[in-house]
Formats: structure tokens, C-alpha cells, sequence
């Protein structure tokens, strides 16, 4: 559905249901926990509609659940519960998953929970001849949007600090995102002097999903493209503000999670509530740029 964070489309979520019921689907897991997003599958026609109890979803769905937020810590644990039977018993090492991540100490059934995708080599050839680039150094890639809002974003003046360090190392900087992100990919680029490859809004998200995997290291916010990274298993820095890595973490084991932690983060706000953004603020390139040659060393 063609809409951003926080926008309702109401007709729109009803057309889109109206034009899935030719497709007869019998069942329907609502992921997200809002009224907007349970419209559709209603609208379908789906005979089992699942979700989470809230926003008053009743007749929405016909099969909520009452979600226990200690059971499921993690959002990957709440969505997979949905898949299951409900009042399911998990086995232990479903509990014990969001700890063990953290500590890079996961079982062998844990791993198989991480998401992995490879990119076929021709994929890649074609979309370097498509934007007509190459690839002769080692690959810093910046992803500085987070299309939740202002408050999950690191400041660009930080990114280009980092840019500027890594390419005198020899790195060459790629920078990703959609055309929203535009505005802070160009106080980089014009920040980096120039020395970086903007690819923002120049690409679909497949095409960036390929280039990603060119990546030598990755350095994100808690963002989409911070997931993508993972699941193409990229060392990545990630950096989190006003969201919390205990709920959405990178499910990757070749992972810096850089968060501060101060006293009102998380908020999980879209801007910061209190005016200060010191969650990113206080995050400085120096704090970070350890993170990045420590990781960078172990790839």
C-alpha cells in the first residue's frame, strides 16, 4: 500500500482489500497492532483474520490475541506467535532467543530464526551497468533515513564526519535511501566534499538491496535497510535513539549496536517529545568510528 508512516488512506485500504478477494485467500496474520491495518483484510473477504488485540479491532479480526509483552520481548517473537496456534507452547529456546542474540551466543534452532538472502552475481553486473558503477575499493555504505521520523535518524554532519575518516582509510561511500531521505543524503555528500556516491531516490528498493551486498560495512539507523543489511549478512553498525535494540534488534551476528541509553530513550517517538534529541545527539562520530574499524577488523 502506497503510504507512509502515520498517513490512513481510507479508501485506499478498502480498495486494496476489494482487489485481493479474487485471489479466495483463506487466512490473514495482521502484523501491526493499528485499526487502519486490519481494514483490508476485512474488506478481502479472508475467512481468518489474525492479530493482536487493540485499537478496538473487533469484528476486524476474529481471532485476537492478547499479547504478553514479557513472553515476547521482541517483535520477531510477537510476529512469529501469530503464526502459531493459539495458547501454543513454544520450546525454550524461542524464550531464551532474545537474550542469546544479544550475547552472540544462539543455538543452532535460534539461527535458523535470522533472515538470509544472497544476491545472484548477474543481479549484481546488472544493476552496477544500469547506475554504471564499479566497484574498486572497499565499500562503506550510509543509510541515514528512517522513514518512522526525524527522531530515529543520526545527524548528517555525523555521517560525513565518518565518510570523510574512511575515505582517506581508502574507503569509497555509498549512500542509500529513498527520495525523502534525499535532503540529508546531500548535507553528506556536500559535507564528504563530494567524495561520496549518492544513490539516494536512484534506485528502487531491489536495486538497493542488490548494491547493498557490495557493502564491506554498513552503518545505519534502526532503519528498513539496517534489516536488509543483516539478512545479507553485512557487518553492520547500528544506531539506535528513540527506539530500543531489546525490541527491534538486528538479527545478525556480525553486528555493532551503537545506543546510548540515556534516561528518556526509548520514547519511540517520530520527534523528540523533549526538543533535545540527545539520544542521537550525544552519539558523536568519535564514539562510533571504534565501533566501525572494531567490526571492520573481525570481517
Amino acid at each position: 500500500l502506497p503510504s507512509r508512516h502515520g498517513q490512513f488512506h481510507f479508501w485506499s485500504r478498502i480498495k486494496l482489500g476489494w482487489s485481493l478477494r479474487k485471489e479466495n485467500y483463506q487466512q490473514a496474520i495482521v502484523l501491526t497492532n493499528s485499526w487502519k491495518s486490519a481494514l483490508p483484510v476485512l474488506f478481502a473477504g479472508i475467512k481468518k483474520r489474525i492479530g493482536w488485540r487493540g485499537e478496538m479491532r473487533y469484528g476486524l479480526l476474529n481471532d485476537i490475541r492478547v499479547l504478553n509483552k514479557h513472553r515476547y520481548p521482541l517483535m520477531l517473537q510477537r510476529f512469529l506467535a501469530l503464526c502459531m496456534k493459539k495458547n501454543a507452547k513454544h520450546p525454550k529456546w524461542f524464550q531464551t532467543f532474545p537474550e542469546q542474540l544479544k550475547q552472540k551466543t544462539m543455538l543452532s534452532e535460534q539461527k535458523s530464526l535470522l533472515p538470509i538472502f544472497s544476491v545472484p552475481e548477474v543481479d549484481q553486473q546488472a544493476v552496477l551497468k544500469k547506475l554504471q558503477l564499479n566497484v574498486n575499493k572497499k565499500i562503506l555504505a550510509l543509510c541515514p533515513g528512517a522513514a518512522y521520523g526525524p527522531s530515529k535518524r543520526w545527524p548528517p554532519e555525523y555521517f560525513a564526519e565518518i565518510a570523510n575518516k574512511k575515505i582517506a582509510e581508502g574507503h569509497e561511500v555509498w549512500i542509500f535511501g529513498a527520495p525523502n531521505d534525499r535532503e540529508a543524503a546531500e548535507k553528506i555528500a556536500s559535507l564528504a566534499e563530494g567524495k561520496v556516491i549518492n544513490l539516494t531516490g536512484k534506485t528502487n528498493l531491489s536495486e538497493a538491496v542488490v548494491l547493498l551486498s557490495f557493502a564491506h560495512i554498513v552503518l545505519t539507523n534502526d532503519s528498513g535497510l539496517m534489516h536488509v543489511a543483516c539478512a545479507l549478512q553485512k557487518p553492520v553498525v547500528a544506531l539506535y535513539g528513540s527506539s530500543s535494540p531489546d525490541f527491534t534488534p538486528p538479527l545478525s551476528e556480525k553486528v555493532n549496536i551503537q545506543y546510548l541509553r540515556i534516561e528518556c530513550s526509548p520514547c519511540f517517538q517520530r520527534e523528540c517529545p523533549l526538543k533535545h534529541w540527545r539520544c542521537m545527539r550525544d552519539l558523536t562520530a568519535d564514539k562510533v568510528l571504534p565501533a566501525i574499524n572494531s567490526i571492520e577488523g573481525e570481517a
